[in-house]
């Protein structure tokens, strides 16, 4: 849980940089829009509440919805939420059932079987913090200023 609270921290910093009028900015024809992957790291930190939460998902890909953001203030106010609701299933989780098998399912078939710890680190964390480091990459090209993630950037000296 501290672990995601300190990235969240992280995040929030580069949500509060987006800019609404480029929220349909892509870099490159094949890459997702502004708006989608920040959007994204909405989705990113919910599989940890099914994760602690469930011990199995199904995602059926007919009816299944990635999460999309109006506005810039909304997705910062449901990425704060999704950060509490994420750290309250894994406090309401006890500490010994964190290596129990947790699975995802989709459209039937088992894409993931591992202990809730890892299944966390993997869906959640890492899955995080790649999309932001693309966030940031998205920041400089729009000439927004990076802010820091681990020290500072070139921006924040």
């Amino acid at each position: 849980m501290a672990q995601l609270r300190q990235e969240a921290s992280v995040t929030e910093r580069h949500l509060a940089r987006l800019p609404m009028e480029q929220w349909d900015w892509r870099p490159h024809p094949r890459s997702s829009t502004l708006a989608h992957l920040a959007s994204h790291l909405v989705d990113c930190v919910r599989f940890a509440t099914r994760i602690f939460r469930e011990d199995r998902t199904e995602v059926a890909l007919a009816t299944w919805r990635p999460y999309r953001a109006p506005s810039a203030e909304t997705l910062r106010q449901d990425f704060t939420q999704a950060v509490e609701e994420a750290c309250a299933a894994m406090s309401a989780h006890p500490d010994r059932d964190a290596i129990g098998t947790w699975e995802m399912s989709v459209d039937g078939v088992v894409r993931i079987r591992r202990d809730r710890e890892a299944a966390f680190v993997d869906m959640t964390l890492h899955h995080l913090i790649h999309h932001r480091g693309q966030l940031s990459v998205y920041l400089r090209l729009l000439e927004i200023a990076v802010p820091p993630t681990y020290g500072p950037t070139a921006d924040e000296r």
